[in-house]
């Protein structure tokens, strides 16, 4: 088996590993509906008196509660304790019968979203077309230590623009021109590059795609263009994607990763 043979067998797996992923309870495919929180409380269930109406569940499922102070928790119809939510970790996540609920932050504003583990979206799910696996588009990249922390503002698909701080940029060079990228999010494991290019609205999805780092070194970082994934507003509308930098925008056809969605 060559070293290409290898890669490409990598990249299989990985893809396969991606698509358990989408279609695991926590996945981005059976999401029912996203709310925005406010002080006070509210009734959540399918009953059309509640609060927050769901599609699915039980007609009660409980009362959300948020103090002025962005504090949740969670008392169920069913009876039994509240489920108090700390926050320092975000998102929060619990379960109540076959709905997994979470509690998400974006810019200092709570919201609900729910997700279903009894639906059938997963299994109905058509899968992802891409692009030739071809190593070239496999990079290790310089990975460079700002001078200062950059802090910046990225604006959202919903209009809602979040700060960030940026420590690094990784550069990497493809037919004799440089380029940089500028991770806004992830974690220093696995920095979250937001990019753009010349296939998207086209080929690939008009807003964005994902690229993480790998295998980071003291000065360098794995950019695996073959991994660059559609964002998870490209599969449920009650996600909130970033929207890359302007630096991020590439003047080149990025012809590896995944495709659009078929719609």
């Amino acid at each position: 088996m060559t070293s290409n043979q290898d890669y490409a067998g990598s990249i299989e797996d990985w893809r396969a590993e991606r698509l358990a992923r989408l279609k695991a309870e926590d996945g981005w495919l059976n999401i029912i509906g996203r709310w925005w929180l406010e002080p006070g409380s509210v009734t959540v269930g399918s009953s059309q008196d509640n609060d927050i109406v769901l599609p699915v569940g039980p007609a009660h499922l409980g009362q959300l509660t948020q103090t002025s102070a962005g504090e949740v928790s969670f008392v169920p119809a069913a009876g039994g304790a509240p489920t108090r939510l700390t926050l320092d970790k975000k998102p929060v996540r619990f379960v109540v019968g076959r709905l997994l609920m979470e509690v998400t932050t974006l810019a200092g504003q709570n919201a609900l979203r729910i997700r279903d583990r009894e639906s059938s979206a997963p299994a109905n799910f058509a899968g992802i077309d891409y692009f030739p696996i071809d190593p070239a588009w496999r990079f290790v990249a310089d990975w460079l230590t700002l001078e200062q922390p950059v802090v910046t503002t990225v604006d959202t698909m919903i209009g809602i623009p979040t700060e960030v701080t940026i420590t690094h940029k990784a550069a990497f060079t493809r037919d004799g021109v440089r380029y940089e990228l500028l991770p806004t999010h992830g974690t220093p494991e696995a920095p979250q590059f937001v990019i753009r290019d010349l296939t998207s609205g086209k080929e690939t999805y008009p807003a964005s795609r994902f690229l993480f780092g790998e295998d980071i070194g003291p000065d360098t970082i794995v950019l695996d263009f073959n991994k660059a994934i559609n964002p998870p507003c490209a599969f449920t509308d009650h996600a909130v994607c970033p929207l890359p930098p302007p630096q991020n925008v590439l003047p080149v056809r990025i012809a590896a990763g995944e495709l659009a969605l078929k719609s």
